[in-house]
């Protein structure tokens, strides 16, 4: 495991899961949200987000953390592993008002409120992300190491297991 990707829904946890990954196997670890987002809550151009990407998965080893859907194939195409965090709706919505006030190492602001067009893509991850996510996964990683978690248990005695 050199070249890691994290996706799942936003509120399951894939940054926590990353940090603690990163933890235990000392890969370099970028958060996707780090590199879109601004600190004013702007987004940089895509093409300069993809020049930024292209910069890490030239890299010997990572653990990149972030959903963005469009760029999952190139990132497949460099990964050897993929971890995603596939966990009932009521979960990830939890996972996202908990967090709400409180600093995080994965976005460059601290979020206030649960934003409601935020909920709303929570809420319809499942039926409008999670489908092409599996496609991606059955097109592009026929060589790689896939692991589905669909419980916060089933990840944590993972990296428990890892350890050993």
């Amino acid at each position: 495991m050199k070249k890691v990707i994290v996706i799942g829904s936003p509120g399951a946890g894939k940054s926590t899961f990353a940090r603690k990954l990163q933890k235990k196997t000392g890969l370099p670890l970028f958060y996707l949200d780090m590199i879109w987002h601004q600190p004013d809550q702007t987004t940089i151009d895509k093409d300069e987000f993809d020049k930024k990407l292209q910069e890490i998965l030239q890299k010997n080893n990572w653990i990149i953390d972030g959903n963005y859907n469009r760029t999952i194939p190139l990132r497949l195409k460099s990964c050897d592993t993929v971890f995603l965090l596939d966990y009932p709706v009521e979960i990830c919505l939890q996972g996202a008002k908990d967090r709400i006030g409180t600093s995080r190492p994965d976005l460059p602001w601290q979020e206030t409120e649960f934003d409601p067009e935020f909920k709303q893509f929570i809420l319809d991850f499942s039926k409008n992300q999670l489908p092409n996510i599996y496609r991606v996964l059955e097109e592009f990683g026929k060589d790689k190491k896939i692991i589905v978690f669909k419980s916060r248990a089933e990840a944590n005695d993972y990296l428990i297991k890892l350890e050993r």
